[in-house]
């Protein structure tokens, strides 16, 4: 963003990414200027937040920046998505202006103090963060899928299975994905199905940029799935 300040001292961020033989990754980051990122820098980005069809976030700068945004998104009637990543325990004022929660299982049990081992586990997880203010929960469980927890209604979306290789930016495909779905209007088990379908490809190669699947990889993902 090109309101964000610059400062020569401070880098724009690396991360040192560590793969198993069954692609599941460790990662140790150095955020440098994405915590240089301030509240007065998303003020100024006030207009875009509120013409926008949904907000997406996560946790990867300051924590009162992400809740100003949310607090922007939220008066202007805007979808907010936060992928509470990294897991980081969250007030419930930015709770309570988020629409769509989408935690994976570690970071669920930081949220909730529960241990999530099973989808039993995941739905009283959910039924607490209901309790916190969010509307709408979906916890990814891996190539499980998602379980998708509304205030009406509790369902496993299910995954696809695939050769996983690397499953590095497989949640932030995930999300990525699923804004897409939800400005385009989607169903939750629409655009839930189609960001498990980009997730899916995504695990299949290494990497993180390069792994994000294009729109044509996702549908034909989706159609191999019928």
């Amino acid at each position: 963003m090109d309101h964000v300040k610059k400062d020569p001292d401070i880098a724009t961020g690396i991360a040192l990414i560590l793969v198993d033989k069954n692609g599941e990754n460790s990662i140790s980051v150095a955020s440098g200027a994405n915590l240089s990122m301030s509240v007065s820098d998303i003020q100024k980005a006030t207009q875009i937040i509120s013409d926008a069809d949904v907000l997406l976030m996560q946790l990867e700068i300051p924590i009162e920046v992400v809740e100003e945004a949310a607090k922007i998104a939220f008066s202007a009637g805007v979808k907010t998505i936060l992928n509470p990543a990294p897991a980081s325990p969250l007030g419930n004022e930015l709770l309570k202006s988020v629409s769509i929660l989408t935690p994976n299982e570690s970071e669920t049990e930081l949220l909730t103090g529960m241990n999530v081992k099973n989808e039993t586990d995941a739905i009283k997880a959910a039924s607490l963060i209901h309790k916190k203010g969010v509307d709408v929960v979906i916890i990814t469980i891996g190539s499980k899928g998602a379980l998708l927890a509304t205030r009406d209604e509790t369902k496993i979306i299910a995954g696809h299975k695939v050769e996983a290789k690397d499953t590095t930016a497989a949640g932030d495909v995930f999300n990525g994905a699923l804004a897409v779905a939800i400005a385009e209007n989607k169903s939750l088990d629409e655009a839930i199905r189609f960001a498990n379908a980009a997730a899916a490809v995504s695990v299949t190669r290494m990497g993180a940029q390069p792994s994000a699947p294009n729109r044509a990889e996702i549908d034909d993902m989706l159609q191999a799935a019928k």
